[in-house]
């Protein structure tokens, strides 16, 4: 027999390894498509979150599991998707912990202000499997028709307006938008402020006609809704964390085997994982942007006013919420 070459054995391997893949998927395997919706852009976090579940899924399902993102809201606000989910028109979504709060109120925990230190102990803290099991587990607790898979983030929060934020003295009085929790309600009085509740898509209109005078979300959202164009004014308050949820319908989720939803779990889990690190550099990235755009970035916020106000009111806030909002709390501290 001739001598067999290293290309042509290499050849032989591959089309070896070819085939044991393709045996070990069912033979009559077809591609299913999934939608996954959210309300920010693609160029978000949220888009992140997307990529990179979907690219597992695929890998783990050898590409009989497809997800199609509808981002910027096509499938609803947030708290139309979150209707949606349990009624099974769609089949994944990703929505903020504060507005998953009108299902499980104790999700409101994640929105109490100064309980992150900074931006590398909230990677740390989201990125705790205990965290992420512990807030599954409030969620099934008080959520039908759909349920939680893992946890992602758009940064810390910061607010915004036509003149800047640097300290209590400059908010008070002043007309905020905030997400619906009582958690919000709660602390922007202590601060002096007026909250206002309102969806996220009616913001920037409102901005521009003073119905509300300050907004807060994260710096890359800020930029990415061109915020910016409305409130020209970024005081870097940190206040809050941008902690958010990715759901799935039980409807898809008792339609999958065991394996296939394993292979989603795990998909969820490798967002949990590496999300929280991307969506700060976004951050970082989106400020640098907006100082060449000619946004003004304020860095000299005196936080420690804020949080002398927010940190007391901690334990309370939790407590109210209730015993799940407790543990949460307690592993987002302890996390090192």
């Amino acid at each position: 027999m001739p001598r067999m070459t290293a290309a042509s054995l290499t050849v032989v391997l591959t089309m070896s390894a070819l085939a044991t893949s393709l045996a070990a998927l069912p033979a009559n395997a077809e591609t299913k498509h999934y939608s996954f919706g959210y309300d920010q852009p693609h160029t978000t976090g949220y888009g992140v979150a997307g990529d990179s579940f979907n690219a597992k899924l695929s890998e783990l399902s050898h590409g009989t599991m497809v997800i199609d993102q509808f981002p910027g809201a096509q499938l609803g606000q947030e708290p139309q998707m979150l209707q949606k989910i349990r009624t099974g028109d769609i089949d994944f979504i990703i929505t903020s912990t504060a507005n998953s709060a009108t299902l499980a109120p104790e999700s409101g925990v994640l929105s109490v202000h100064y309980i992150f230190r900074s931006e590398a102990h909230m990677v740390k803290a989201l990125g705790q499997p205990a965290l992420v099991a512990a807030v599954r587990d409030m969620f099934a607790k008080n959520v039908t028709g759909a349920h939680v898979l893992g946890m992602a983030t758009l940064g810390l929060r910061d607010m915004y307006a036509k003149k800047p934020i640097r300290n209590l003295a400059d908010i008070k009085g002043l007309k905020v938008r905030v997400q619906a929790t009582a958690t919000e309600d709660a602390i922007f009085p202590a601060y002096g402020a007026q909250t206002v509740h309102m969806p996220f898509g009616n913001v920037y209109t409102s901005l521009q006609t003073g119905v509300v005078d300050v907004a807060e979300n994260g710096v890359n959202v800020f930029l990415a809704n061109k915020h910016y164009e409305a409130a020209p004014v970024l005081s870097m308050t940190e206040h809050e964390a941008n902690c958010s949820v990715m759901w799935v319908s039980d409807k898809v989720w008792n339609s999958l085997t065991p394996e296939q939803q394993g292979w989603v779990q795990q998909a969820a889990d490798a967002v949990s994982t590496t999300e929280p690190a991307r969506a700060i550099a976004m951050e970082h990235d989106s400020q640098a942007r907006l100082v060449k755009l000619g946004v003004t970035v304020v860095t000299d916020v005196k936080k420690d006013e804020f949080a002398a106000i927010a940190k007391p009111m901690q334990d309370d806030i939790a407590k109210g919420l209730g015993p799940d909002a407790v543990k949460i709390l307690a592993l987002v501290r302890a996390a090192e």
